[in-house]
């Protein structure tokens, strides 16, 4: 942990930005689902969408056009399969309420998907793919984002990185949890790097005519770079596309832009619930997928590293250490979410880590 950063226990910061957001006129239930979707990011080192986004949050809430009071509803169901409008409400919202009617739909069909359309900006999607997990499913969530992205061989913002995340129950060992959008990185993670003054790691982004940099500045006057070249923007479109013209949504460019932001209650998402006892008993497929957990983590190191981990094994271990010991949180995250409190007329008093 660097200087610049305090550890914040959880539950404080939990209650502290859930009041923040029913200052935004939100229901009680509806902000603290969103309170604890973005300290549950930070909970788990995911500080690109964890509380960094308060500020933003509560612009697109209270000046943005998002609607507080927003509720979602379902617009058309045919089978195992729906269609779910936002409402303009907050993307996790909405988000929640689909990826729960998926998983009810699972219970009696074997899977079930619902597109969202009419919503906006909803967090990291592992928050909504491991609600699956409760009931012996795989979950499945994708979003479509704002244009960041040149498709291959440009040098234009045309596609999001569109992230997709999968949770797939183990037995003894932790859960399966993959989230990563097809971009290096995320503005999120770039904004945090300038805030910190690091220079960025290598294939993260591309200046503004298409040329690797590390420079977080040029970084998000530019283009963020994809994973696997021409892979990465691939799949990207393939997401997009499954979180948008199922639904309706708004595609690409249509979300608005990185310089004057996204349009209000134009982005969509999908989600998906597979019923694991539809295809195989529930025990057996859990064994097979804690011994492939166990032959990963049996793998011999390549040269560098001491030990092999599986997808979401190092965010459930910072997410036991920052429980147990406190958030890292940056002294610029801090004073932003402290003006953002008293701008509100939130009590910070309480606080002592609150700049």
């Amino acid at each position: 942990m660097s200087q610049s950063e305090d550890r914040v226990p959880a539950a404080p910061l939990l209650a502290l930005v859930a009041d923040i957001f029913r200052r935004c006129t939100m229901r009680h239930a509806d902000a603290d689902l969103l309170a604890d979707s973005l300290v549950e990011a930070d909970l788990s080192g995911v500080h690109s969408h964890g509380v960094l986004r308060v500020p933003e949050y509560v612009d697109k809430l209270t000046d943005k056009g998002v609607d507080p009071q927003g509720q979602p509803t379902i617009v058309r169901e045919f089978g195992a399969c729906l269609v779910v409008d936002g409402g303009n409400s907050m993307g996790q919202i909405g988000a929640r309420y689909a990826m729960q009617e998926a998983v009810e739909r699972a219970r009696f069909h074997g899977v079930g998907l619902a597109a969202v359309r009419g919503s906006n900006h909803c967090g990291a999607m592992a928050y909504f793919a491991r609600q699956a997990l409760a009931h012996d499913m795989i979950g499945l969530a994708t979003t479509n984002a704002l244009p960041t992205m040149a498709p291959w061989g440009g040098a234009e913002r045309l596609l999001g990185i569109n992230p997709l995340a999968v949770a797939i129950p183990a037995g003894t060992e932790h859960a399966i949890v993959y989230d990563a959008a097809f971009s290096g990185s995320s503005h999120g993670k770039i904004r945090i790097h300038q805030q910190k003054n690091l220079p960025l790691p290598e294939g993260w982004a591309l200046d503004h005519d298409g040329r690797p940099t590390t420079d977080a500045a040029a970084a998000i006057d530019g283009l963020l770079a994809p994973i696997g070249g021409f892979k990465g923007t691939g799949l990207a479109l393939i997401m997009g596309i499954l979180s948008s013209m199922l639904s309706g949504a708004s595609y690409g460019t249509e979300l608005g832009n990185m310089e004057d932001g996204p349009q209000a209650g134009e982005d969509g998402h999908f989600f998906g619930a597979i019923n694991v006892l539809a295809f195989e008993q529930v025990e057996r497929f859990k064994e097979r997928v804690d011994q492939a957990i166990a032959q990963i983590r049996a793998c011999r190191p390549a040269a560098g590293h001491d030990r092999i981990y599986a997808p979401g094994e190092l965010e459930q271990l910072k997410r036991e250490h920052y429980s147990r010991d406190g958030i890292p949180l940056n002294a610029v995250t801090l004073a932003d979410l402290g003006a953002t409190a008293r701008r509100l007329d939130v009590n910070t008093a309480q606080f002592d880590w609150l700049q």
